[in-house]
């Protein structure tokens, strides 16, 4: 386990390091509440063993701290264990209602200190166990089961909350609409199970080339969505109006060389993408404006021929 030990004693933490070390624990120090505070936010321990008097902070505001930082958390909650040589009635209840959820004296047998930490011990391993089963379940919640991009609600999530971002600083914002021309005839021709191969590669084309489209610093920040059936969006945070048009277009060619055969798709042969961009320079008022700005683009561009990007609206 990774144990924080908070104590202003140099002689107890040095003989407790000890005796934890010998358990085959690592052992985090701190020699007040305000550092065990900064400590518990940066190192994440499996446990907490707490002071109770203390300069600077004593360990019942510590813990409360702890316990107000846990609750900004997705998922946590740590043990704390109050060291102490007084284990009065009032003690205990104020250990309690401050977040705590044991009290242990400093001089405790081995025996008792070992068994102890076997039972923290098992705890520190369910909480793993149980952090891993809700990041899975989150992950399935904000993914799209066919494509494994980000699925509409998980977009519409992360959209909002980087479309504040940009209005309070004043920032660009940028998104593309993308589209599978003739994706009905292609289902109706070669059946659903082909549609649903069809997506799954298109979409990982589209994802691809977003992340690489990142590294090269063409749109920090952007990611991919399964917007609704064989609709996607790129969403682009601080996008410069040049980089935009440029993923557009890349979007589009990428789609084009994955060369996947479509009959029904007229002047083509292949499966093809068409887009549509919306950027403003400076992001203000409701998201949505700038959705349907993309989608209107997305329609002009269907009107042009399809395989191609708009990011500029056309003369009427």
């Amino acid at each position: 386990m990774k144990i924080l030990l908070v104590d202003d004693a140099k002689s107890v933490q040095q003989v407790m390091t000890s005796r934890l070390v010998n358990y085959g624990h690592d052992v985090l120090p701190a020699v007040n509440g305000r550092d065990a505070v900064a400590v518990f936010a940066q190192a994440a321990p499996d446990l907490v063993l707490m002071d109770v008097e203390m300069p600077v902070m004593n360990g019942f505001e510590a813990a409360s701290r702890i316990r107000a930082f846990e609750a900004t958390q997705q998922w946590a909650w740590t043990p704390i264990i109050f060291l102490t040589s007084s284990d009065t009635v009032e003690n205990l209840v104020t250990a309690i209602e401050a977040g705590g959820d044991d009290f242990m004296s400093k001089f405790s047998p081995e025996p008792v200190l070992q068994a102890k930490m076997k039972a923290m011990s098992r705890i520190a391993g369910l909480r793993h166990n149980l952090s891993q089963a809700n990041q899975k379940l989150q992950d399935l919640a904000n993914q799209d089961g066919l494509t494994g991009l980000c699925n509409r609600r998980s977009m519409d999530l992360r959209a909002d909350h980087l479309w504040a971002q940009a209005v309070a600083q004043g920032t660009s914002f940028g998104l593309l609409m993308l589209d599978i021309d003739n994706f009905k005839k292609y289902n109706d021709h070669y059946g659903h199970q082909t549609g649903d191969d069809c997506l799954r590669q298109v979409a990982s084309a589209i994802d691809a080339s977003v992340r690489q489209a990142e590294l090269d610093g063409l749109a920090p920040g952007a990611f991919a969505a399964r917007y609704g059936g064989e609709e996607f969006a790129v969403v682009v945070p601080q996008a410069a109006a040049p980089a935009l048009a440029e993923l557009a277009q890349r979007m589009v060619g990428v789609v084009s060389a994955l060369a996947v055969a479509h009959e029904k798709n007229e002047d083509w042969g292949i499966v093809t993408l068409s887009v549509g961009a919306g950027h403003l320079a400076r992001a203000e008022g409701p998201v949505v404006t700038l959705f349907r700005q993309a989608d209107a683009r997305l329609y002009q561009a269907k009107k042009q021929g399809r395989n191609r990007a708009v990011t500029e609206d056309m003369p009427a």
